[in-house]
């Protein structure tokens, strides 16, 4: 439990999400090695340790895909959109690299466990104590002859000579492939990073001011979402209940959620930071040009009120 509460406490601290998991990941292996694991020292080694070594790995893995914000907002109506529009297959090919960027997140959590996994040595213990593969068993015998049975029951024997000196081979060889692992994984982000850094079409200050602006954006989009919701809630309740008439309420349409929900990609082109920004300068830009056509029409009939009264202070 000490274990768990430092990993927390690191995790509360970090300001990177993916550090965060990792010291999590981190805690609840050792949780696992050290209150749940018991290698049976039986037949059922290699089975029971892989059981262990993996599908924590997968869930973690699927719980990176299920918190994932991203997946969610490409899947979300996709079969129904990419398949009436034209040239869906652009669109799905952007999807489909969004979806590979969340991968690679969604993998950092699981390769963490098997590499803490690796590193403690005793998941690694009992698989390979349970197999049946002459060759390494001569490798951890030094040539010896060790049948099936004895293999296995190795765990759980009390500190031989022999047996203390297989077990450091396993831990060894285990301890291994994970520095080997954490190496990888390492050097795969970096290049990664490099990469993306590398294609980057903007420099690094307007990187930098671009995530802080869609951190801003989205913190912004969930207080002005909860507070509309609260308002149209609020306002037919109390058309219902109290029979009151109805307040005037906007609500966005289903035309401005869609594109505010799109994929986007950064262009020095249009110089928006977001599907939000885009949306609401083109609509301002529409705007403008209906404006611009009223008043080039020269009939008063066609201009609103609140329009001419503004010409009219102008003029003025």
């Amino acid at each position: 439990m000490d274990t768990f509460k430092t990993a927390v406490a690191i995790a509360h601290k970090q300001t990177s999400m993916g550090l965060g998991l990792v010291a999590l990941t981190a805690g609840g292996e050792q949780i696992f090695s050290a209150v749940v694991f018991s290698c049976p020292c039986n037949q059922l080694n290699f089975l029971y340790g892989l059981v262990f070594l993996l599908v924590p790995a997968l869930a973690l893995l699927l719980l990176g895909f299920i918190l994932s914000e991203r997946m969610w907002k490409v899947l979300t109506g996709m079969c129904q959109v990419y398949g009436q529009e034209p040239r869906c297959w652009r669109r799905l090919f952007t999807a489909g690299s969004v979806l590979c960027r969340v991968s690679c997140i969604a993998l950092v959590a699981p390769c963490s466990w098997i590499a803490m996994a690796l590193l403690n040595g005793k998941y690694y213990e009992c698989v390979m104590t349970g197999t049946n593969v002459t060759a390494y068993i001569k490798h951890l015998c030094g040539g010896k002859s060790l049948d099936q049975l004895e293999l296995s029951s190795l765990p759980c024997l009390g500190p031989k000579e022999d047996t203390q000196r297989v077990l450091i081979t396993l831990r060894a060889d285990s301890q291994i492939l994970g520095w080997l692992l954490i190496a990888s994984i390492m050097l795969s982000n970096l290049l990664m990073f490099c990469m993306a850094r590398c294609t980057s079409p903007i420099s690094y200050l307007q990187l930098k001011f671009w995530r802080t602006y869609v951190q801003e954006e989205s913190n912004l989009m969930d207080s002005y979402s909860s507070k509309h919701a609260k308002e149209l809630a609020e306002r037919n309740l109390k058309s219902f209940f109290k029979q009151e008439p109805l307040e005037n309420i906007s609500t966005p349409s289903n035309r401005a959620w869609k594109k505010i929900s799109s994929l986007y990609k950064f262009s020095t082109k249009d110089h928006y930071y977001s599907t939000i920004h885009r949306y609401v300068e083109e609509s301002c830009d529409n705007d403008m040009m209906k404006i611009a056509s009223v008043k080039s029409s020269g009939t008063a009939d066609n201009i609103p009120a609140a329009l001419g009264f503004v010409d009219d202070v102008r003029m003025a």
